[in-house]
């Protein structure tokens, strides 16, 4: 099953289930998405399963966000609304890559590209992106990169 019918899926659950949390999240998502879609139809360009993880992990760093914030606003249950929905979103991106492997694949882009200084570092997260979209955070990734490159 793909992401998209994976997320009707879902809907479909939380509907019976009466779980309205969960359902608002993921109609947030369904939203999100065909905003995506919508901007993607100027450029003719198809919303493709990739485009799809970027979003929702840029989802996911937008809570996180303001769930850091809220904490330190005194407003824990706006941060705990918030968390929740990060495990949502979470359900629908693959699974997270560990530190050695995210290593490694960083080592293996290295050497499949030649990278050999720090005006590189785009071709290293170009392969990085094509392989493990939604795998990985590639925010950490780029320092790895430069300590690597550097």
């Amino acid at each position: 099953m793909d992401l998209r019918e994976n997320l009707n899926t879902a809907v479909k659950e939380a509907m019976k289930a009466r779980d309205a949390a969960r359902l608002s999240t993921l109609r947030m998502i369904g939203a999100a998405i065909k905003d995506r879609e919508i901007e993607q139809r100027a450029t003719g360009a198809p919303l493709q399963e990739p485009d799809i993880l970027q979003l929702l992990a840029k989802m996911i760093k937008q809570r996180q966000e303001s769930a850091r914030v809220y904490s330190g606003g005194g407003r824990p249950e706006l941060a705990d609304k918030e968390l929740a929905e990060i495990q949502v979103i979470e359900g629908f991106l693959p699974r997270q890559l560990s530190p050695d492997e995210v290593a490694l694949s960083i080592d293996a882009a290295i050497t499949d590209t030649g990278a050999t200084s720090l005006r590189d570092m785009g071709k290293v997260m170009a392969v990085l992106k094509a392989k493990y979209t939604g795998q990985m955070d590639f925010g950490a990734v780029g320092a790895l990169i430069k300590a690597r490159l550097g």
